[in-house]
């Protein structure tokens, strides 16, 4: 008799637990959801520190420029003037050599921007040419900077620097003042096409 009670309540007990681990399965399926989501938020924390870092980059970075800008203009400056270099050609075919000399700087690399040519006689045929549209234009496209520019000794003072000065001398004369203008706007090379003898002794008093 006593074995009768007891199955009744093994059954029972059986189905409760059966009841309960259903009734748990439903909890923690919701729980797993909001699990992952904090984790979420802590891979944006990551990149926090990382932030920081390249601040730290950048201050080394500011004081290496800083280093080679006092450096750079005093090198010039101890350099005292552009390199001079000397073709020789006739007062006829000065512009002729000139044109060769720009040729060869725009293939080596130079951009057109770069080049200044002044002739010492009559203009070149461009800056003929370009004056017609009226001195506005033609100073427009000085400024602009963006290709060979021409211009005679008459006018030359007006022209700014710029890296390579080449100067024709087609007529007139090599005068101090034509050299000595030229020298003052070449930043690099100045090249000087005409008559050897008369360009080194002008070159040589103004040495």
């Amino acid at each position: 008799m006593p074995l009768i009670p007891e199955e009744p309540q093994i059954h029972e007990s059986a189905q409760g637990p059966r009841v309960t681990p259903a009734s748990n399965r439903t909890a923690p399926t919701p729980r797993p959801v909001p699990g992952p989501r904090p984790v979420a938020p802590s891979r944006p924390g990551r990149p926090g520190p990382q932030r920081p870092v390249p601040p730290v980059q950048r201050t080394p970075r500011d004081v290496a420029p800083a280093k080679p800008g006092p450096s750079g203009p005093a090198v010039p400056a101890a350099v005292a003037g552009p390199q001079i270099q000397l073709i020789p050609a006739s007062a006829e075919g000065a512009i002729d050599a000139a044109e060769e000399a720009v040729d060869l700087l725009l293939d080596s690399g130079r951009a057109p921007g770069d080049v200044l040519v002044i002739t010492t006689g009559a203009q070149h045929p461009w800056a003929e040419h370009e004056l017609s549209f009226g001195e506005t234009a033609y100073w427009a496209q000085h400024d602009a900077g963006d290709d060979v520019f021409y211009t005679d000794a008459a006018i030359a003072s007006r022209a700014g620097s710029r890296p390579v000065v080449v100067v024709a001398v087609n007529g007139g004369a090599a005068s101090a003042d034509v050299l000595s203008l030229a020298h003052t706007r070449a930043g690099a090379l100045l090249i000087v096409c005409g008559d050897p003898q008369q360009i080194n002794a002008v070159l040589g008093t103004g040495a």
